[in-house]
């Protein structure tokens, strides 16, 4: 059975949500705040619209996460080092938790509000589990370096938005000196030198 290609107003609401709800989460200070109503009222369509396109509040977020994350996608599913596939595990380890440091960083309105959809913990969202399947599969092709599931939770805990916004929003630590430290305990977990 063939997929039904959507119209093209559909397409168009759906940029305007996605559009909308980017605006609103970066403006609301709290991505709590924002409501599907004021998602659809700033993109000019009804709220049925909304809820046939993402579903939820929560599909909404990851649809608007996916459509930022794609190009970091690209780069960790085949692209050339330091993301790629190809690249050495200690140095695509130090490469994988700098770019979603970035991301968070640069996308901190998006992921805080993502990391709430996991309920009453952020380890149970969808996202958390591809990064850390990702980031542990890594660490497995690393001679010696003991359990690398526990080693991944770790490691991502130093990523976690709710920090990363504490420590650049609350304390105004310098993306650099953030990407800096961040590399330093990498490279103190893995014991070996920062790239």
């Amino acid at each position: 059975m063939n997929e039904r290609t959507p119209r093209k107003d559909a397409l168009r609401n759906r940029a305007a949500l996605l559009a909308a709800a980017d605006a609103l989460f970066a403006d609301g200070g709290s991505a709590e705040t924002v409501t599907m109503a004021d998602v659809a009222t700033a993109a000019g369509v009804g709220k049925a619209s909304l809820f046939r396109a993402f579903g939820d509040r929560t599909g909404l977020i990851r649809a608007l996460y996916a459509a930022r994350l794609e190009p970091v996608r690209q780069a960790v599913e085949s692209g050339p080092p330091p993301l790629g596939p190809d690249t050495p595990a200690p140095e695509r380890v130090f490469a994988l938790l700098d770019t979603l440091l970035c991301f968070k960083l640069d996308n901190r309105h998006l992921v805080l509000a993502l990391e709430g959809t996991g309920g009453d913990s952020p380890y149970r969202a969808e996202h958390y589990g591809h990064w850390h399947a990702l980031l542990e599969s890594t660490l497995r092709r690393i001679p010696g370096l003991p359990d690398p599931a526990f080693t991944a939770h770790a490691l991502l805990a130093a990523t976690r938005a709710d920090l990363v916004e504490h420590l650049a929003g609350h304390e105004g630590v310098p993306r650099e000196t953030l990407r800096a430290h961040l590399a330093t305990f990498t490279a103190r977990v893995l014991s070996g030198p920062v790239p």
